[in-house]
């Protein structure tokens, strides 16, 4: 038995000593450079560098050609014989602009951005340290490409091209985050991801449905989170970091470590990261309507309105949240790539400011208003094959699991009922990915996705005085939904400057819900929908330059109807309560789009991206009638009944367009500038502006980056949205908005001006901080119910193991 075990052993370190490692690094300062990616087609091999610049390229032995890409850096080609010619050592060197660089996102595989007919916005690993975001939300916000939304501190709710909340898909890894409760109402699901642990990120604009499925209308945002990474030589790579930061305008204190410790065949990467928000401080230079003038406080057994000692700070706005991540990695072989990711994230309660700000008959409406702890888990299971067979070239199959748990309670002012409504969610999904090429200059990508949601509501109504708790409505039915797809994209070389990409998917969609007939005299008791989706891309890349890229797409997407959609029962706005509608279909939409990008002299970059979409069919909510009646009692006030139907369409069309100069000295300029205007059908065929279609919004930047020096001065902005201009919707809240001359509700413009820095001493350690709205502006974005931080000092300290 030993003989053998010996002899086991001898032939393991005999493969590990057949590992062949490359080191890519710098040309002038001879640093390595993590994150650089090594491509082949011919063997089918892919890479990534770890923290010292190392890669294992035992898959590429024989290619012809390997493609070394590096954002900022020209792209080098070389052969694996000329690798072992120059002892496996390659020096990139470091460009001003280019259109070379590797995405995700579009096709699930990584794919040359020249080969995309979508745009993509890629978010950097240097942009994320630059930029050092409380949340991810805001994160996603500093690319100038996203509008954010928020409803109270802890949130984040992202537009896009005139879409927002479940017509925006988010994927984490590669798994959709969505569930069958994502409301056309604002999301903050996006804030669960912890932008410490995020590696990269891409925004895929416009319809994603062919690759992603129901909800990618609007786009779809990819988050990448820290992969663990190998050591190529025969030490232990340990490689790790510590964080302090703080924040000026919620007192924020916010802590983050992580680690990754990495053999030849093993590796694993922890974060840890725990934030303590204290009550939001607006700026002093805007609308006195966005002051907080009072709060409520519970005193001697009554709701007492008490007059806030500095209107500037919106109370009670602060919370807590702690993200855990651990990741293990296993590479048997230079085929194979196992990853198991574990994910944790959660919050203290924390107040939804919004309705907190509302009052009636000059009184406060809420006493309390707050979400509960909302709790992310995912487990998920990632194996990627590598290897030239009759089906694949390469293959990834994902299994995830996730839960999800969120609440909300609310109390009038004065009121003794305290309502809590509870939802968990498990969420359970299979992905197979294939990539096959077929011959020279085509490739296919299919593969198969069931998803299956298994949704868990509850409520409880507790009378504050007494301390009864007794059963109460629950915001949803006891139900389940499934989506079970086959999708296949083909991607065709015409020419070597023309390319084609076209696909194909077929999504089938079944919803079951159990309804509660005790508290509302519901004409059903249980419902079944079960439907069918096809939807389809065409797109046209043409490259008449290397440094030009002209490019076409027409698109489709879809959304099935949710268990929100279907079985909600909740009050939407005051007076008007939304019931279940058994009767869904999906809703359908139409893109067509058109993008130049060009660079000149390798020092400017211009790109425009002009977009339509027509949405049809839209889930939206309309007047409906239970039991006949189109008013029913509801929480003690007489209201409109409403329904979500399959009633309108909407129409969105826009511009998005940068400009970007690099110049020898290390300096840099970039501006981007995005245009939407939409308009949706109302119930009496009029058209009304599109609520989540944002005014135009941009960033515009001046850079210089220099070794161990970033800095980074900006200036955010947004358009105004006029009382007419409002959707009708937005029109009624008041408490949202300021007041212009007539003392209607509109949005005003605002802008900031920022500064950012960040220095890498030699010892490991990294300052960076800087400041954000130096002017102070007092603004509100548009449609959101709390005021943004006015000026906000950020300190930040990082150790590097």
């Amino acid at each position: 038995m030993k003989k053998y075990l010996f002899i086991w052993c001898f032939v393991l370190c005999a493969l590990q000593g057949m590992a062949q490692t490359v080191t890519i690094v710098d040309k002038n300062t001879k640093e390595p450079l993590e994150l650089a990616t090594l491509s082949s087609a011919s063997p089918r091999a892919f890479a990534v560098t770890n923290i010292k610049g190392q890669a294992d390229i035992s898959a590429f032995e024989s290619g012809e050609i390997i493609e070394i890409r590096m954002l900022g850096y020209e792209k080098a080609m070389v052969s694996y014989a000329i690798l072992s010619q120059t002892n496996y050592m390659v020096e990139l060197v470091a460009s001003k602009l280019s259109m070379d660089d590797v995405v995700v996102s579009a096709n699930r595989w990584h794919q040359d951005r020249q080969d995309v007919p979508n745009k993509i916005t890629t978010i950097t690993p240097s942009d994320i340290q630059l930029q050092n975001s409380q949340t991810a939300a805001d994160l996603l916000g500093s690319t100038g490409d996203v509008f954010i939304q928020k409803s109270q501190l802890g949130g984040g709710s992202p537009m896009i091209r005139g879409f927002s909340t479940n017509r925006l898909l988010i994927t984490v890894d590669g798994v959709r985050m969505n569930t069958a409760i994502f409301r056309s109402g604002n999301l903050q699901n996006v804030i669960s991801l912890d932008a410490f642990a995020t590696e990269s990120a891409e925004i895929l604009f416009g319809p994603g449905s062919v690759m992603y499925g129901s909800d990618a209308i609007g786009g779809v945002m990819s988050f990448r989170t820290l992969n663990p990474q190998f050591s190529h030589s025969s030490e232990t790579l340990v490689k790790g970091s510590a964080v302090a930061r703080y924040s000026s305008s919620n007192s924020e204190k916010t802590t983050h470590f992580d680690i990754n410790v990495g053999w030849n065949k093993w590796a694993s990467v922890t974060s840890f990261s725990n934030s303590n928000f204290g009550d939001l401080r607006m700026g002093t230079n805007g609308p006195d309507d966005y002051l907080r003038p009072f709060y409520v406080e519970r005193q001697n057994g009554a709701d007492v309105m008490v007059t806030n000692d500095d209107p500037l700070v919106q109370r009670p706005t602060g919370y807590e949240q702690t993200n855990l991540m651990q990741k293990i990695r296993f590479a048997p072989n230079a085929n194979w790539d196992l990853v198991y990711g574990l994910h944790y994230s959660t919050t203290s309660n924390y107040s939804r400011y919004d309705r907190l700000i509302r009052t009636r008959g000059g009184l406060p409406r809420s006493a309390e208003w707050e979400y509960g702890p909302q709790v992310w888990l995912m487990n998920n299971l990632t194996a990627t094959h590598q290897g030239k067979s009759r089906l694949y070239d390469q293959m990834t199959v994902r299994l995830a699991h996730q839960f999800f748990e969120e609440s909300r309670i609310d109390r009038d002012f004065n009121g003794t009922n305290r309502a809590s409504r509870v939802e968990k969610v498990n969420a359970y999904s299979l992905n197979l990915d294939f990539d096959k090429s077929l011959r020279t200059g085509t490739e296919l990508f299919y593969g198969f996705e069931a998803v299956y949601d298994d949704v868990n509501s509850t409520g409880t109504d507790e009378d504050i005085t007494t301390g009864d708790v007794v059963d109460g409505p629950a915001r949803y039915p006891q139900s389940s939904w499934a989506s079970y797809a086959l999708y296949a994209s083909l991607q065709h070389r015409i020419s070597p400057k023309l390319l084609l990409q076209a696909g194909t998917r077929y999504n089938y969609f079944k919803l079951d819900a159990t309804f509660d007939t005790r508290f509302f005299p519901f004409p059903f008791e249980t419902a079944e929908i079960s439907n069918g989706a096809v939807t389809g891309s065409l797109g046209l890349v043409y490259n008449p330059e290397t440094d030009m890229t002209i490019s076409t797409n027409l698109s489709t997407g879809f959304r099935s109807p949710n268990i929100d959609d279907a079985g909600k029962v909740f009050d939407s706005e005051p007076g008007s309560v939304v019931v279940p509608n058994p009767e869904l279909g999906p809703e359908y939409a139409y893109n067509a789009e058109l993008g130049i990008a060009k660079v000149f002299n390798s020092s400017i970059r211009i790109d425009v991206t002009g977009f339509y979409t027509r949405l049809e069919n839209a889930l939206v909510r309309r007047d409906f009638t239970l039991n006949g009646q189109d008013e029913i009692m509801y929480d003690g006030e007489l209201s409109q009944v409403q329904a979500v139907q399959n009633a309108a369409y909407t129409e969105v069309y826009g511009l998005q367009a940068g400009i970007e100069f690099k110049f020898d000295s290390g300096f840099g300029f970039s501006t981007r500038y995005n245009f939407q205007h939409g308009e949706e059908e109302l119930d009496d065929n009029s058209v009304s502006p599109s609520r989540h279609a944002a005014p135009s919004f941009g960033v515009t930047k001046v850079t210089y980056s220099q070794q161990n020096l970033k800095m980074d001065f900006y200036a955010m902005y947004s358009g105004q949205v006029n009382f007419n201009d409002l959707p009708e919707e937005e029109k009624g809240k008041d408490y949202m908005y300021a007041a212009d001359s007539n003392g209607n509700p509109y949005s005003p413009s605002w802008y900031t001006l920022n500064f950012k820095a960040l220095y890498k001493l030699s010892n490991g350690m990294t300052i960076s901080g800087g400041v954000e709205n130096i002017t102070d502006q007092r603004y509100r974005p548009y449609s959101s119910g709390i005021t943004a931080a006015g000026r906000n000092i950020i300190l930040s300290l990082k150790v590097d193991l």
